[in-house]
């Protein structure tokens, strides 16, 4: 499938031919939630757990006599109301690491490249790189490109420049080819790649 490239300016490039396998799935909603639900469980921490009666190391024996002490009639200092004691019903150690095959990772980035393609919310352009790193130079550029909500991926590395002048801007995120994930993509309105990252892309997948 080929696409219109463009530079940043919105002029024409020339045209680049898009692998069918990497931007051509067809669309699959059970797919992409998968990976989607991956992607944030594994954002997750650990939650630390709390030391419950069983677990702190305390006396056992009886405060008093049972009768005519004048106080309860505690008989170990582990319970919960008192200093040092273990804690009633505590969190437990839960460890957030789900486990996803490969190839259901690799098939939900392609069909989440394959979704804004369809859509017409796929941009190509030429590279990424500015001559200064002005914000208010680049939300001119995003208005002539008509996004106001987009991930844009490079190549190895991003443009310094364009890094710098669109970290301030709401909506707009950019990464390197590496960083390529369903659920950025998936998250923004359009999608701009520039021609290193499709070649990076789909080498990522064809090597």
């Amino acid at each position: 499938m080929k696409m219109v490239v463009k530079t940043l300016g919105a002029a024409d490039a020339g045209e680049i031919e898009l692998n069918a396998d990497v931007f051509g799935q067809p669309a699959r909603a059970d797919i992409l939630h998968r990976v989607v639900t991956w992607q944030l469980e594994k954002r997750r921490g650990t939650a630390r757990g709390a030391q419950e009666r069983s677990d702190v190391s305390r006396t056992g024996k009886k405060f008093g006599k049972q009768k005519g002490g004048g106080t309860a009639r505690h008989g170990n200092r582990a319970a919960p109301q008192f200093i040092g004691g273990g804690k009633a019903h505590g969190p437990r150690v839960r460890d957030f690491n789900p486990s996803l095959n490969k190839k259901v990772r690799a098939l939900g980035l392609k069909i989440a490249l394959s979704v804004k393609a369809a859509e017409g919310k796929l941009i190509v352009v030429d590279n990424l790189a500015l001559d200064a790193a002005k914000t208010k130079g680049l939300l001119g550029t995003l208005q002539g490109l008509g996004i106001s909500s987009g991930l844009f991926i490079d190549g190895t590395a991003v443009d310094v420049n364009f890094a710098l002048a669109s970290r301030n801007i709401h909506k707009v995120d950019v990464l390197p080819a590496i960083g390529a994930n369903v659920y950025d993509i998936l998250n923004h309105d359009h999608l701009v790649l520039t021609r290193a990252a499709v070649e990076q892309l789909e080498a990522r997948f064809n090597g």
